[in-house]
């Protein structure tokens, strides 16, 4: 009974398992000290920082709560974006980059079930949180540790809001909590329904659309209230990288994207099993006709794309940041040679027939090749679509003789070859590979003058295969190409990459012959800044010398050559003019077993004293009825020849760059033969100074004896006189 008197929750048992045993008899007077007796005092300093940290909590809150009050949220009722503005390289604005005017729905225009999926993929506890989700941001914090990276964020649908209408895209933590604060704000002001409005009114969702109902019509030619689940599921799929899971450029990466958002919408029962199954089954069907009128667009518009690509790749903008507007891009384009581009590519005259169902397409590009500057792209044919498939930029093919200069000749010069240097020209078979030249001839040996004149291919394999293929890999990394592993055999020197190159590639690589072997970095993109002026890119291009002046300029001669004489004389210029052509043959496939000198693509690059050039034509899709004849390999030369006409019209004929060495020595020349006139007029000076003594001379001797003529005529009339 004595036990029961036991404090509540202490037993013998519970005693012993603290280390007494049960057996031992319990006294409360001997074991037990009342609670009320056990006092714990905090130090003193502990308890002035506690009420000191108390009390800065309240103050932050107390701040926070006034700051939050203080914010302008007005801006959402009437948005207002200045466009992002493109300047020319003389600072000139040249175009605009802004979206589309919104197209504002109210949220009863959305269907419920379109509104579920974006909760559900951006936003679960969208109606249960305030503006800012604690247990997403930590949720959101752990995935990240354990997936080892940015797996997932942690930002509200309302955060989202705020950050698209009045932040920049910078991940510092003073923009989150203004973010966060701005959110707060927007909550306390705006209802659930009217804050999704506005967010699906002004989220960008992809190729040029903001807004809900752009984005339907874009995508499916639909209004919001006629979507499928499917389809709006694709649409909610798409704000967080719509780029990325674009339909229209990566539709594996869309599909999945997509039925991600619906597995979601079934785990938060909006949907039903069943309605899953189903609506996964359903393909992606989106609208093929090309956006009209979507307002994204000023002038130069191939230009423009190329832009904003430099922009994300190099540079770290999202399209949405440069979309939506406030910032001021300085470019290197030249109107002139840009305008020169987009007039010659509307010639159809100077392409090659196309089929009916496909046109032949190309791709240009003209930079500077003493600072790199791109001054104009062309890179497509035909209707253009807001950045689409860029021909001048983002082409993959294969070069063909346009690489021989920069895998094989090039380094060769550099391994002290010569443009006299004799090269085999016979049947080669090198570890099983048989390059044959293209008029199926051999001639035992050639110049490499005329190797590259006449564009021989044995030659290019042997001298590639002598100077060693490293060599002529290092050699065009260095310029910048692109090359995968399973580029390695000797086909490079034909021009056969597993993958290929683009003209903006070959034209950066072609610079470093006019520039005497120093190369600068093709860029589109000299200086961004915000709409105030603050700078935010500062480009820069840097110089790597690749090669001698005297070699580089070695090159340039060549290539003139192939020029006056060679397989490029359809680019001929009336003044100083430098290049080279290019085709690929077609696949070795049966379906093209009986076609005659048809190519898959072809090219040309080339230079003046003043600009560079690169010219790509072919179809996207080569197959039996879509290739080119053999003629046309003749048109990228034509093109390259108009386009440089028309860019350099009134600019005067100038000769190209020489090698320091070579101004020093015809200097040292120029002395010499100076001097050596010198002389010869030193020469003829004395001669004309002998020749007037000479005369002086005789003029002397016939006056005297004219004298004494007289003198004797004089006497003997005297005498004469005498006798009479």
């Amino acid at each position: 009974m004595e036990e029961k008197k036991l404090v509540k929750g202490f037993s013998s048992k519970n005693h012993w398992m603290n280390g007494m045993s049960p057996k031992r008899k319990f006294s409360i007077e001997t074991d037990y000290t009342p609670l009320k007796k056990r006092r714990f005092h905090l130090p003193f300093k502990l308890r002035w920082l506690i009420a000191g940290l108390l009390s800065l909590v309240i103050l932050c809150a107390v701040a926070g709560y006034f700051w939050v009050r203080s914010l302008d949220i007005d801006k959402l009722a009437v948005p207002i974006a200045i466009p992002t503005q493109m300047f020319d390289l003389n600072g000139n604005t040249v175009s605009q980059i802004s979206t589309v005017k919104i197209e504002p729905i109210s949220i009863n225009e959305i269907p419920l079930i379109l509104q579920q999926a974006i909760v559900a993929v951006e936003d679960k506890r969208y109606y249960d949180h305030t503006g800012v989700d604690a247990f997403g941001i930590l949720r959101a914090a752990f995935r990240n540790v354990k997936e080892g990276g940015a797996a997932e964020g942690g930002s509200t649908i309302t955060q989202q809001l705020a950050k698209n209408v009045f932040l920049s895209g910078d991940k510092t933590l003073s923009r989150k909590l203004t973010e966060a604060a701005y959110a707060l704000k927007i909550e306390s002001s705006y209802d659930k329904d009217k804050i999704l409005e506005m967010y699906l009114n002004q989220i960008y969702f992809g190729e040029g659309q903001w807004g809900i109902q752009r984005a339907a019509k874009r995508y499916f030619g639909k209004v919001p209230m006629e979507l499928s689940l499917a389809e709006s599921a694709m649409l909610a799929a798409l704000p967080k990288a719509p780029s990325r899971y674009s339909p229209y450029r990566h539709e594996e990466l869309a599909l999945d994207r997509r039925n991600l958002v619906l597995g979601l919408m079934r785990d938060e029962a909006y949907i039903s099993e069943a309605a899953y199954v189903e609506a996964t089954k359903e393909p992606i069907q989106v609208l093929k006709q090309k956006p009209q009128g979507n307002g994204l667009l000023g002038k130069y518009p191939s230009y423009t794309d190329a832009v904003i690509d430099e922009a994300i790749q190099r540079y770290g903008f999202t399209e949405r940041q440069i979309l939506s507007g406030n910032l001021k891009i300085y470019t290197q384009m030249d109107p002139k040679i840009q305008s020169a581009m987009e007039l010659v590519y509307k010639d159809d005259s100077l392409f090659p027939t196309s089929s009916t169902d496909q046109l032949v397409q190309s791709g240009a590009v003209i930079i500077d090749p003493y600072t790199g500057g791109v001054r104009g792209i062309v890179g497509q044919r035909g209707e253009h679509v807001f950045r689409g498939f860029n021909h001048a930029t983002q082409l993959e093919r294969q070069p063909g003789s346009v690489f021989k200069p920069l895998m094989v000749y090039a380094p060769a010069l550099e391994k002290g070859y010569k443009p006299s240097s004799m090269l085999y020209d016979g049947p080669l078979d090198i570890n099983g590979y048989k390059p044959q030249d293209w008029d199926n001839q051999t001639r035992g040996e050639v110049t490499l003058w005329e190797a590259v004149i006449k564009s021989w291919n044995i030659p290019a394999v042997w001298l590639l295969n002598e100077i060693g293929l490293q060599t002529g890999k290092k050699f065009v990394s260095k310029l910048g190409i692109p090359l995968e592993e399973e580029d390695n055999n000797l086909s490079l020197a034909l021009g056969g990459l597993s993958k290929g190159v683009s003209p903006l590639h070959i034209a950066q690589a072609f610079s470093v012959f006019p520039n005497l072997g120093d190369l600068r970095s093709a860029h589109l993109i000299v200086l961004i800044t915000d709409s105030n002026g603050k700078v935010i890119v500062d480009a820069e291009s840097a110089k790597n010398t690749i090669m001698s002046q005297e070699n580089a300029y070695t090159m340039t001669e060549l290539l003139q050559d192939v020029v006056k004489e060679g397989t490029g004389s359809k680019a001929a210029l009336p003044r100083p003019t430098a290049g080279k052509t290019g085709t690929t043959q077609l696949p070795n496939l049966s379906e093209f077993d009986g076609i005659n000198g048809g190519s898959k693509d072809a090219w040309f690059a080339g230079y003046t004293p003043e600009l560079v050039g690169a010219v790509w034509m072919g179809y996207d899709v080569t197959d039996s009825e879509h290739y080119l004849s053999t003629s046309g390999g003749h048109y990228p030369a034509l093109v390259f020849k108009e386009m440089m006409t028309l860019a350099l019209k009134d600019v005067p004929i100038a000769s190209f760059r020489l090698p320091s060495s070579l101004i020093a020595s015809r200097k040292a020349e120029d002395k010499n033969d100076k001097d050596d006139k010198d002389d010869k007029d030193d020469k003829d000076d004395n001669q004309e100074k002998e020749n007037k003594d000479d005369r002086r001379g005789k003029d002397n001797t016939r006056d005297i004896d004219e004298k004494q003529d007289r003198k004797e005529r004089r006497g003997k009339k005297d005498w004469e006189e005498d006798d009479e």
